[in-house]
């Protein structure tokens, strides 16, 4: 099987030139109103990207992204228009193998300069602010709630959206930087995708802990862009092994961040490189929630064996 790393930040794909690089995606300018996203195999953890990727994760993240899109869009549009390699031009053979899976070519919106965070649970930075202060992004939460606890209901705690370090705010200044109206309609989005993703991953023993969306604005309609109830952008928990007050089993990139925390290294640039081990592991739990998830894997992938990913 050939080697399936692929960290992107290519000047060129086909006859399409590199317009930006973000942590996990490179975006390309196909023609006025299109762009194509290629997710590589990056993985960044505590707003840094990592010096060596994951395996496959492009084409996992890919794969379980455009499952979402279809299954919320009754709920919401997303920017997505194909999956099809063939649709770039001026592609060669070997850049079709690179890339094939780990593709979206989709409508090019406004994205708000806003991440539309949704908790679940009291973890996280969350869990951090509210033994400081009782409360999570200024909103006050009742007191005694212990780690890992279910919220009383799902708490809209947005950030900024930064090359660097993302930085919580208060949803009242997330309004006043994308404006009432595209905010009260990502609001409305971000709660709405945040239950259907509960619903569904409960049906599959798996608990939403908390995620992240990103919304643009297209033709005056706000729409879901970048991916969506991802394990790079949600903590998903085995539902059947939760246990307030105690760390609970990772099924996503909570994984790599354990690891990290054991590491004697300062959260800046430059990372360390990821241990084999926990890279492998990384991996294959990726590629199981994307085969229970959607019932399938990219062609290639097979979980429940990480050395063969």
């Amino acid at each position: 099987m050939q080697d399936s790393i692929y960290h992107g930040r290519r000047k060129t794909v086909g006859d399409l030139t590199l317009l930006t690089a973000g942590k996990v995606r490179d975006i390309y300018q196909l023609d006025d109103d299109k762009l194509l996203f290629v997710t590589t195999d990056r993985v960044s953890a505590f707003d840094v990207v990592l010096p060596n990727g994951i395996p496959n994760k492009g084409r996992v993240l890919t794969h379980i992204a455009c499952w979402w899109f279809e299954q919320t869009k009754d709920l919401i549009a997303n920017h997505l228009i194909s999956i099809n390699v063939d649709d770039i031009p001026g592609i060669s053979e070997q850049e079709r193998a690179d890339l094939e899976g780990r593709i979206m070519i989709v409508k090019k919106a406004a994205p708000t300069a806003v991440e539309w965070v949704v908790r679940g649970y009291l973890v996280g930075s969350g869990w951090k602010e509210y033994q400081k202060h009782g409360t999570i992004c200024d909103i006050p939460l009742p007191k005694g709630l212990e780690f890992c606890q279910r919220l009383p209901e799902p708490l809209f705690t947005p950030t900024t959206k930064d090359d660097d370090h993302d930085l919580a705010i208060s949803p009242a200044t997330a309004s006043e930087t994308v404006g009432k109206e595209v905010f009260e309609k990502a609001l409305a989005a971000t709660m709405a995708l945040f239950e259907r993703g509960t619903e569904v991953l409960a049906s599959h023993n798996m608990l939403l802990a908390d995620t992240k969306f990103e919304f643009g604005v297209l033709g005056g309609e706000v729409i879901l862009i970048d991916e969506a109830l991802t394990p790079d952008s949600s903590r998903f928990w085995p539902a059947d092994k939760y246990v307030i007050g105690q760390n609970q089993p990772s099924l996503d990139k909570q994984i790599l961040r354990d690891w990290l925390e054991t590491l004697d290294w300062n959260k800046e640039a430059p990372g360390p490189s990821i241990d084999p081990v926990i890279s492998a592991t990384l991996a294959a739990s990726y590629a199981e929630i994307c085969e229970t998830l959607t019932g399938s894997l990219p062609v290639g992938i097979v979980t429940g064996h990480p050395e063969k990913i």
